[in-house]
């Protein structure tokens, strides 16, 4: 007598390949339809669930190459890519490398940087929310302690380097602006790019190269007095030949 699991395990793995065989010995076949045919309306059915969960979080990637080519390509993803987790929210993170291995994609170079920016998007929509920390909050500390704040990263903050324009693209996509694509010429040069919840919106901002490495520093933990220190040392080792005021 099988167990539960081997039960479900023989189950799923008939969803995820054509190979009906491991399952049908489970299955009552006692109704008008056969069962390796029951089998395959939940394996469609299960197809059919990631893709539009892959549709949702890549609305700007969908629209670039229209349906016909989408469904192709997430059909093979899901195929070597199962769920770990409920939340359909949270699939599909792999998506982007998986369209720079993915031969018909290939003269679309900056498919793959769109769909790392709408991954990035989808997390700070969907990350936990949490109260966000004000300008005022350091000022109680005393000046030996502001050396040494670490900073927590509000769940919603990604920074990511991206690729080909790759927000501008999104943004005239989504925007339905074919005005914006029309002769538009993708720049390969990478860049960086902050995003993050701001209220119900996500919000984008580029970085420059010294923004987004300390950007990076701070957002890993790293003391402010890191920060503090290595201006110290630039200054004190005769980097700097003077100084102005920002306006």
């Amino acid at each position: 007598m099988p167990t539960l699991r081997e039960v479900q395990a023989a189950f799923a793995q008939g969803l995820r390949s054509r190979n009906a065989a491991p399952v049908l010995p489970f299955l009552l076949d006692d109704t008008a339809i056969a069962a390796a045919d029951r089998l395959g309306i939940y394996r469609n059915t299960y197809v059919g669930t990631l893709i539009a969960a892959l549709r949702i979080t890549y609305p700007a990637v969908d629209r670039l190459v229209g349906e016909k080519f989408f469904d192709g390509a997430a059909t093979q993803f899901v195929a070597a890519h199962v769920p770990e987790a409920a939340n359909l929210n949270y699939y599909g993170g792999e998506f982007a490398d998986f369209l720079a291995g993915f031969e018909p994609a290939a003269p679309l170079p900056y498919l793959p940087e769109v769909a790392r920016l709408e991954w990035a998007v989808a997390c700070a929509a969907n990350a936990p929310d949490a109260a966000p920390l004000g300008p005022a909050a350091l000022t109680g500390l005393a000046d030996e302690d502001q050396v040494r704040v670490r900073f927590r990263p509000h769940p919603s903050t990604r920074l990511v380097q991206l690729a080909y324009d790759a927000d501008r693209i999104r943004q005239a996509v989504i925007d339905r602006s074919e005005d914006k694509l029309s002769g538009f010429s993708p720049d390969p040069a990478r860049f960086w790019l902050i995003a993050h919840r701001h209220g119900l919106d996500v919000v984008m901002r580029r970085l420059s190269e010294i923004e987004a490495r300390t950007t990076e520093a701070l957002l890993a933990g790293r003391p402010l007095g890191d920060v503090l220190t290595l201006l110290a040392e630039h200054l004190a080792t005769g980097r700097f030949a003077g100084f102005d005021l920002a306006g």
